[in-house]
């Protein structure tokens, strides 16, 4: 049975980590439409062999979309490591930065691999002009999604909600493309996105867990949150000793 917030939700939530437990247990829950990871949260989870995580990963997920990064550096290898991962699995989503290290536009390997029917996941987005250059260098009709790291962009102190704005009217005229706000760092993040008609919003499950928040009685909270102060201090045994002469005028 759906809760409230599911049902007012258009925008799809996929889950992003590297825990491969976390990722078993996520997959079975309806709500969670699909997953991507990286290199940094697959080194965190200890993934020493890149091939055998993603092969596992296929195993647990089922037939939900996935994005696996590639991590070559120039365009040659970023077209052999993007046609390798591809081809693990037809609901793979390969993930291509937005530019190299040397902030070196990828436009060319977006668009040789999208022209090859390549389903692409575009990350590392910040402005709206770098997703312009992506859509123009997608393939209409290849289902491609284009990730604007909106939590990032606020982390500067500008207000994300503009740039993802701007990015949905860009996206939404390529048939088959997707945009996704990534790097969410609240609940209220979830929120946005739908709110500004962002087709996916990937997080981690400790945000994904805190839906079960919303609606909460506010008044409730408050209580609850001062009972676990209450409770913790007395678990800790603090003591706080009064002297009777600091109450002395």
């Amino acid at each position: 049975m759906q809760t409230d917030w599911q049902k007012n939700l258009k925008v799809q939530l996929y889950v992003d980590g590297a825990d491969q437990g976390v990722i078993e247990k996520m997959a079975k829950f309806d709500w969670i439409i699909g997953f991507t990871t990286n290199p940094s949260l697959m080194r965190k989870s200890g993934s020493t062999n890149y091939k055998e995580f993603a092969q596992k990963s296929l195993q647990l997920i089922g037939d939900k979309p996935i994005s696996f990064e590639i991590f070559a550096d120039d365009h040659q290898g970023m077209i052999a490591q993007g046609l390798e991962i591809a081809s693990w699995g037809k609901n793979i989503y390969v993930k291509i930065p937005v530019v190299n290290t040397k902030g070196e536009s990828t436009a060319k390997v977006i668009k040789e691999l999208s022209q090859k029917g390549i389903k692409l996941n575009v990350t590392a987005i910040f402005t709206v002009e770098q997703v312009q250059e992506v859509v123009s260098n997608l393939q209409s009709g290849v289902p491609s999604i284009v990730s604007v790291f909106a939590g990032r962009i606020a982390d500067t102190g500008i207000d994300p909600m503009p740039i993802m704005a701007q990015a949905k009217k860009i996206t939404k005229t390529l048939q088959g493309c997707e945009l996704l706000w990534a790097s969410p760092r609240e609940v209220l993040n979830v929120f946005q996105a739908n709110d500004v008609e962002c087709d996916i919003i990937t997080a981690t499950p400790d945000i994904l867990n805190k839906l079960n928040l919303t609606g909460k009685n506010l008044n409730e909270f408050s209580i609850e949150t001062v009972q676990l102060f209450y409770e913790d201090a007395k678990a800790a045994g603090f003591v706080i000793e009064i002297d009777s002469n600091s109450n002395a005028n």
